[in-house]
C-alpha cells in the first residue's frame, strides 16, 4: 500500500520526503517550537523590563508601543533565534521551507506590532508585514534574487528611468520606515525637552516645534538620498511649482512663523487666560497653524496664529496671574451706608476664591437717580476657572447678609408733576 502511494506521488511529479528529510523536518519543527517557547519566556520577563525602561525614557506619550513591547520582544526573539538556524546549516527543502515560514511569520508579526504601536493604520501595517514575510521566506529558500528580477521586469520606462513593481515596493517600504523613525524621534525628543528643568513651558514647546521641523526636514533629504531621486532634474519645474505653492500657502507659512514668534517672545503661553473678540478662555496649546483656546462653556476655538499677532489681545496672565473682578452693587438711599459697605467687604472676604492679599475693597461710584452705586473690587489668581462664578458667589453671600441686617435694595422712583388737566376732569375724580 505504501509502495502504491509512493508510485502515485512519482506519477504526479511529486516526491515523497526521504527518511533523512523527514528527520530534518522533525528537528526543524522542534527547533521552531523551542524558539517560540524561548520567545514567550523572554517576552514575559525581559519584555516587561524593556516596557518599564521605555516608559521611563519616553513617558506617557508612547503608550501605544509600550503596551506591545512584550509581544514585539517575543517575535523578535523568535526571529533572532531562527535566523542563524535557517542559514547556518544546509537543510533539505522541507525543513528549509518550515524554517522560512516560521522566521518570516515571526518577523512579519514584529513589524505589524511596531507599526501599530506607532499609530499606523492596519491598511499600512499588514502589507508591510506581508512584504517582510515574503522577503525572509524567499531569502531562506534561496529565491529572493528570482523574485527581485521578476518584480523588476514588471513595469515601464519613463525617459531614462524605469518604474517597476520592485521600485514601487522599495518606495513604500522606505517611506514607511522613515515615517516610523520620525514618529519615534519626535516623541522621544518631545519627552526629553519636556523634562528639561531649565526651560519653562513656553521654551519647551518652542524647542519641541523646532526639533520636529528639523527631524522632518532631515528625514526628507535622507529619504530622497535613499530612493536615489535626482532633484536637479526637477529644477525648473520645482521653481515654478514652489512659486505657486508659496502664493497658495502664504497664510499657512505666515501662521507657522507667527506661532514661532509667539513662542519666542512668550507674549502668549499655554495656560494663559486671554480675551479676544469678546471671547474669554485659556490657551490649551499653540499649534503650527492655530492656537487652541477653550472657553468656560467647554467650546474649543481654533484661532489662526496671525490673528493673535495682528489683533489686540487681552492677556490676563501675561506677567501676573492675579486678576481684579469688578462686582457692581446698588443700595437704597435710606440704608446705613457704612454698614452696607462693611457687609460688601465681608461677602467678598468669605468667598473662597477671593485673595486675602491684595485685599478686596469697596468703592462708592456715584449717586444714582434712586440708588447709591458701589463696586466691589476683589482679586483672584485663577482666572482660567472663570470670573462670573466668583461674581455670583459674592452676590449670593451679600444677598443673605443684606436680608439679615435689613439693608434694602433700591427700586425705581419717579415724581410725576401734572401741569394741567384736560377739560371736564374734576379733582374729585382724580382723587378717587
Amino acid at each position: 500500500m505504501i509502495r502504491d502511494l509512493l508510485d502515485r506521488f512519482a506519477g504526479m511529479g511529486m516526491r515523497f520526503p526521504s527518511p533523512a528529510e523527514l528527520g530534518e523536518l522533525a528537528v526543524a519543527l522542534g527547533l521552531a517550537v523551542l524558539a517560540a517557547a524561548i520567545g514567550v519566556l523572554i517576552g514575559r520577563r525581559i519584555g516587561a523590563q524593556i516596557a518599564g525602561l521605555w516608559h521611563r525614557i519616553a513617558g506617557e506619550h508612547i503608550n501605544g508601543i509600550q503596551a506591545r513591547l512584550c509581544r514585539i520582544t517575543r517575535y523578535l526573539t523568535v526571529a533572532l533565534l531562527l535566523s542563524p538556524v535557517a542559514g547556518g546549516y544546509a537543510w533539505h527543502p522541507p525543513a528549509t521551507l518550515l524554517l522560512g515560514i516560521a522566521l518570516g511569520l515571526a518577523m512579519a508579526l514584529a513589524v505589524v506590532e511596531v507599526l501599530r504601536g506607532l499609530g499606523l493604520p492596519r491598511l499600512a501595517t499588514w502589507p508591510m508585514g506581508a512584504i517582510a514575510f515574503t522577503s525572509l521566506l524567499s531569502k531562506t529558500m534561496g529565491g529572493l534574487g528570482v523574485i527581485e528580477a521578476l518584480l523588476a521586469r514588471i513595469g515601464f520606462d519613463i525617459g531614462s528611468r524605469r518604474l517597476s513593481l520592485l521600485s514601487l515596493l522599495t518606495f513604500l517600504v522606505t517611506v514607511t520606515i522613515i515615517y516610523a523613525l520620525v514618529r519615534i524621534a519626535n516623541r522621544l525628543l518631545a519627552q526629553w525637552i519636556g523634562r528639561a528643568k531649565g526651560l519653562d513651558p513656553t521654551q519647551q514647546l518652542l524647542g519641541q516645534k523646532l526639533a520636529s521641523i528639523a527631524i522632518v526636514t532631515a528625514a526628507f533629504f535622507v529619504g530622497i538620498d535613499l530612493l536615489g531621486i535626482d532633484l536637479t532634474t526637477f529644477a525648473v519645474f520645482s521653481g515654478a511649482f514652489g512659486l505657486a505653492i508659496g502664493f497658495g500657502m502664504q497664510k499657512t507659512v505666515g501662521n507657522l512663523i507667527a506661532g514661532i514668534i509667539l513662542l519666542m517672545d512668550r507674549s502668549i503661553k499655554p495656560g494663559d487666560v486671554i480675551a479676544l473678540q469678546n471671547e474669554i478662555g485659556w490657551v490649551n496649546k499653540i499649534g503650527v497653524r492655530a492656537v487652541s483656546i477653550i472657553t468656560r462653556d467647554g467650546k474649543e476655538h481654533l484661532i489662526p496664529n496671525e490673528n493673535l499677532m495682528t489683533q489686540e489681545v487681552e492677556n490676563w496672565s501675561y506677567s501676573d496671574r492675579n486678576v481684579r473682578v469688578r462686582i457692581p452693587v446698588s443700595i437704597a438711599y435710606n440704608n446705613d451706608l457704612k454698614l452696607a459697605q462693611e457687609l460688601m467687604l465681608r461677602a467678598a472676604r468669605e468667598s473662597p476664591r477671593v485673595l486675602k492679599s491684595p485685599k478686596p475693597t469697596v468703592w462708592l461710584m456715584s449717586f444714582g437717580d434712586y440708588a447709591l452705586q458701589h463696586e466691589i473690587l476683589a482679586w483672584i489668581s485663577d482666572p482660567e476657572s472663570g470670573v462670573g462664578n466668583v461674581r455670583s458667589d459674592v452676590l449670593n453671600r451679600l444677598w443673605f447678609l443684606f436680608k439679615e441686617h435689613g439693608i434694602g435694595l433700591p427700586y425705581p422712583q419717579r415724581d410725576i408733576h401734572i401741569r394741567s388737566l384736560p377739560t371736564g376732569v374734576r379733582h374729585e375724580n382724580l382723587d378717587a
